[in-house]
């Protein structure tokens, strides 16, 4: 039997080729376990499922981040390549993508398992995500507009992963909002509506550019199968922001000179919320079949794949928030599918990873190989 990392002979050697693509990892558990609270029928199996779901996320975001950080303490020349090269930046969207999961996992197991005084780690995270999040949408660009190398052939959905940062963190206000005291919830709700601002601003701009890409040079190589999803995860984020934002809105801003725009908030939310859960949906569609086509290729399994499993979620998510909200009968059946779909696709995708780990396949830093050679593959 193969033992594990029998490719990494260097001592440590799989903490210097850890990559922050590992974090998308925990987006995928991460929002399983939110959808599997999410269900309309849910009882207790799946309640208990979904929180041992979060738990274990808890522990590999933890195990992650100590990874990450040993990587920059003891190879510290590994910072440079990763800063610079044009995917594996990218990835540093996926660290504050992960700590929403687990806040808005807090708010969901935490306070009935250990009370409210969980709310305050909550909302120190909170902040701390909003940070790494703008940190991530201003970097990871800047860093394209003056020391990386992109080109229009080689662009992929995977530029989006930066930006949407700030998006998830607004989603994740409005579920931790309600939760606060009045005016925390108000400062939060403001900042919320800010972050949804920056992140679908630029994420459209980045769509269309896709968009272009694809009908001029077509799909890209199997090995960025996973990025035809990717355009789903802002637009249904999007959806599910304006969604929980606007639900928060008039409770917190009752008896205030803003309590009108905040019932205004509420309703706007709602039809915004079912444009973007179109245009998601189109994406949707879409990557179906350009995963199809992917299929008839060698798709090799790597981390990249983890990016089916978001998107997807998130869509999820605001699907049973629109059967809640509206009421409407088409949409439970509909992410009852979502829902199937994404558990389906999240059992194939852990397995290959827990075989990709256990020989050593995955412990391969891009970047590194850059660094030492012409080739970025």
């Amino acid at each position: 039997m193969p033992r594990p990392f029998t490719r990494l002979a260097e001592p440590f050697a799989f903490v210097r080729q850890f990559t922050p693509s590992w974090f998308a990892v925990t987006m995928g558990t991460g929002v399983l376990a939110l959808v599997l609270a999410a269900l309309p029928w849910a009882g207790t199996l799946e309640h208990r499922l979904a929180e041992g779901l979060w738990l274990s996320n808890c522990v590999l975001f933890a195990g992650f981040s100590l990874l990450f950080v040993a990587r920059f303490v003891l190879f510290s020349d590994t910072l440079r390549p990763m800063l610079l090269h044009p995917v594996q930046s990218m990835f540093l969207g996926a660290i504050p993508m992960g700590l929403a999961t687990l806040i808005n996992g807090l708010v969901l197991f935490g306070v009935p398992r250990w009370d409210e005084g969980v709310l305050v780690l909550a909302h120190g995270l909170w902040w701390l995500d909003v940070t790494l999040a703008l940190g991530a949408a201003l970097l990871v660009p800047y860093l394209m507009f003056t020391r990386q190398d992109h080109a229009l052939d080689k662009l992929t959905a995977v530029w989006l992963l930066p930006i949407v940062a700030p998006e998830v963190a607004a989603a994740a206000a409005g579920t931790l909002a309600p939760h606060l005291a009045p005016e925390a919830a108000r400062q939060m709700l403001v900042v919320g509506y800010l972050l949804w601002g920056v992140s679908l601003s630029l994420a459209f701009s980045l769509i269309t550019l896709v968009l272009l890409r694809k009908a001029l040079h077509k799909l890209p190589g199997s090995e960025f199968a996973a990025t035809s999803w990717l355009p789903v995860g802002p637009l249904a984020t999007g959806c599910l922001g304006l969604l929980s934002l606007g639900k928060a809105m008039p409770v917190a801003f009752a008896g205030t000179t803003l309590e009108g725009a905040a019932e205004l908030a509420r309703d706007v939310g709602l039809l915004g919320g079912l444009f973007l859960w179109g245009a998601a949906g189109w994406w949707l569609a879409m990557a179906l079949f350009c995963t199809r086509r992917h299929l008839r290729q060698d798709m090799r399994f790597n981390l990249g794949w983890w990016g089916f499993t978001f998107p997807l979620g998130v869509f999820t998510l605001a699907t049973f928030e629109l059967q809640r909200r509206t009421g409407l009968a088409f949409f439970g059946p509909a992410g009852a599918a979502l829902a199937l779909g994404l558990a389906l696709i999240w059992v194939q995708v852990m397995a290959r990873t827990l075989a990709g780990l256990w020989h050593g396949e995955l412990f391969r830093a891009p970047c590194l190989a850059a660094a030492a050679g012409p080739s970025r593959n």
